[in-house]
């Protein structure tokens, strides 16, 4: 089967690995001139460790291996612990894994040949065909939509954008901080019910920070607000170590609106797909989107030549997880967060992962 994959992002690269490994003829194209790492780092829970195992991947020194994930009031009251290791041993020693978008795109993209520079101007779905800005075009037998929330191939197929903003916003940065935090495999969240702040490391000496609050256009938050570091300082300075520290020494960071909508029981038509936030873009709360774009990718590989029984399946999982992404709630704490004990939240913890992903469940 000749597969064209539109977008050479996570969901696109995997894919073509899996694909490309179960014996088809698979061609990337990709608009941007040169690879896309751009981004600060994702978590890769044990479900996506153990498909990026399956297809190939070089995990050796990836990023850095999770052990734990605490909760801290403002106050720097410890609230508690979800256990990374005794999830780690009960997913059969599938690790949860913090890794720069970067070191991950470079390793999905290893012997991965991609066309850079092949901007798509138009899409006939049906025929499984795509017409690029410089008039040259390619049709496949399966043509896969991995090129984000702005999809020109979900366009096609839906008509439109259906992602609408949903009032949240994230303020992030990639840095170097002391070694504390990043030879920790400790995130580190705090949450006063409004807003949520957090550190994770992602390995060879870099973590990233961010913070989650609620942000509309115009506010005082939103990117083009004026001074936003100064914002954030007035806002989380006061927080515990190692927020103030953090944002003292910061020289910038980057915005990301947080946008959701609908996920369709089917999202594709004919012989196109897609994979990814192309076709469920969610916010980044519980760090879901990198994992679900693989657990795409690992599904479309099992069946290539039912694409609406794919998209079927996925879309009972992604509907669920989007939902709970959606509540923002890592960034409420409830009335019973500190009253739990740290081996309730890790089975908490364990069921939620299973629920959320095909993989773990097969």
């Amino acid at each position: 089967m000749r597969v064209l994959i539109v977008g050479a992002g996570v969901a696109g690269l995997a894919a073509a690995r899996g694909l490309t490994a179960a014996g088809h003829d698979v061609e990337v194209y990709e608009a941007a001139p040169e690879p896309r790492t751009e981004g600060g780092a994702v978590s890769i829970w044990p479900s996506a460790t153990g498909i990026l195992r399956e297809f190939k991947v070089d995990l050796d020194g990836a990023g850095c291996r999770l052990e734990a994930m605490t909760n801290r009031s403002v106050r720097g009251r410890w609230l508690g612990t979800i256990d990374l290791t005794a999830v780690e041993r009960h997913f059969g020693g599938l690790p949860a894994l913090h890794i720069t978008r970067r070191e991950l795109v470079e390793r999905l993209a290893e012997g991965v040949p991609v066309r850079y520079g092949h901007a798509v101007a138009a899409v006939d779905p049906d025929r499984a065909e795509i017409t690029f800005a410089d008039g040259s075009t390619a049709r496949g037998d399966l043509l896969v939509g991995a090129d984000g929330r702005r999809s020109v191939i979900r366009q096609a197929l839906w008509d439109g954008d259906a992602s609408r903003l949903n009032g949240w916003a994230t303020w992030q940065a990639l840095t170097s901080p002391p070694p504390e935090i990043t030879e920790s495999g400790r995130v580190v969240m705090v949450s006063n019910g409004r807003s949520l702040g957090s550190v994770a490391p992602a390995g060879h000496g870099k973590a990233l920070w961010w913070f989650d609050l609620r942000a509309k256009p115009g506010s005082q938050f939103w990117g083009d607000a004026p001074d936003p570091m100064d914002r954030l300082r007035e806002r989380f300075g006061r927080w515990p170590e190692p927020f103030p520290t953090l944002l003292e020494h910061a020289q910038g960071a980057d915005f990301y609106p947080h946008h959701r909508h609908r996920v369709p029981t089917v999202w594709g038509r004919g012989p196109t797909t897609l994979v990814g936030d192309a076709a469920h873009t969610m916010p980044p709360a519980m760090a879901m989107g990198t994992v679900q774009a693989l657990e795409d990718a690992w599904a479309l590989c099992g069946s290539p030549d039912d694409l609406r029984g794919y998209e079927r399946a996925r879309s009972k999982t992604v509907r669920r997880v989007a939902r709970m992404v959606g509540t923002e709630m890592p960034s409420r704490q409830g009335p019973l967060t500190g009253l739990v004990s740290d081996a309730f939240s890790t089975r908490s913890y364990i069921n939620w992962l299973r629920s959320a992903s095909d993989y773990l469940r097969r």
